[in-house]
């Protein structure tokens, strides 16, 4: 794989979401999805292992029930100050995480600023691994597809289209995998961008679209297909409310369902992505969602 790391974030090592309820989610989290939990800090945080790495997912107590902090992964220190020499340049303040910070974060160091729609993000580099404590799901998931792809993928809704893609492509360095352009209501066409920073096909989408939270969904993504079978019957077992049902995606290939989180946002739950390398990938461009499925419940 051809991706310089060397000049742009390497994953999303991390979310943290702004929770009204923080036992409904741990319940979430572990007896549904099947991540592992890991642990608080001291100020009540939350912590989720979804592979070696300390957290992949972090619940913060908050009423807005929305996205709160976006946590990026470069190689090392010398890109990370590059990535504070480019977001100043772009006229971003930009903050050095504490000691303390640090050792929350289960990092060996950060910085901090507010991307352009207003979520507070970090970057950071070092994360703390444990490969010899492998990762156990309470629910007996094998394994999540995270590593050097990251936690999964992330759709927000955002103020400014361009403003936003300018931000994530010429300051953070990640590359465009394809658009969606699509109806997605009656008298509403959605545009959305879909970007990369490692093999994964998209690790951020976004468009600038009408909607109550800045979240639209986040994505896990399980090891096989089972899995997400599985997951699927807990969801319908459990009352858990399905947002869309069983499909496969046009971009990604992703075969998935979403459903209805805790916070009203959704969640996807998939399995069998395919990847892009980016010096062979050319940008596509699709007209559906989906190739079969994703239908809205009867």
């Amino acid at each position: 794989m051809g991706f310089d790391h060397n000049n742009s974030v390497c994953q999303l090592g991390y979310i943290g979401l702004g929770v009204s309820d923080q036992n409904a989610w741990d319940d979430f989290l572990t007896q549904i999805l099947g991540l592992q939990a890991n642990g608080a800090s001291e100020q009540g945080d939350r912590y989720y292992r979804m592979d070696e790495n300390h957290h992949r997912i972090i619940t913060i107590a908050d009423e807005r029930d929305d996205i709160c902090l976006m946590g990026w992964e470069v190689s090392n220190d010398k890109v990370l100050e590059t990535m504070v020499e480019r977001l100043t340049a772009a006229g971003v303040e930009v903050s050095r995480g504490s000691a303390e910070e640090c050792a929350a974060k289960q990092v060996s160091g950060l910085v901090q600023f507010v991307e352009p729609n207003g979520i507070p993000s970090e970057i950071y580099y070092g994360p703390v691994v444990r490969p010899e404590i492998p990762f156990n799901s309470p629910r007996g998931i094998s394994a999540f597809n995270a590593g050097i792809q990251g936690m999964g993928h992330i759709v927000l809704a955002v103020n400014d289209y361009e403003e936003t893609y300018n931000f994530y492509r010429d300051v953070l360095g990640m590359g465009l995998s394809d658009y969606l352009d699509f109806e997605m209501m009656p008298g509403f066409r959605a545009f959305v961008a879909f970007l990369h920073c490692n093999p994964r096909e998209h690790t951020l989408a976004f468009a600038a679209a009408p909607a109550p939270k800045r979240l639209l969904h986040f994505m896990v993504e399980a090891s096989t297909i089972d899995e997400v079978g599985t997951t699927y019957d807990l969801c319908l077992d459990k009352e858990v409310p399905i947002a869309m049902t069983l499909g496969r995606h046009t971009n990604d290939y992703m075969l998935s369902f979403y459903a209805k989180t805790p916070s009203g946002f959704d969640v996807e739950f998939g399995a069998g992505a395919r990847t892009v390398d980016p010096e062979t990938w050319t940008v596509q461009r699709h007209n559906s969602v989906s190739i079969w499925g994703h239908r809205p419940p009867a």
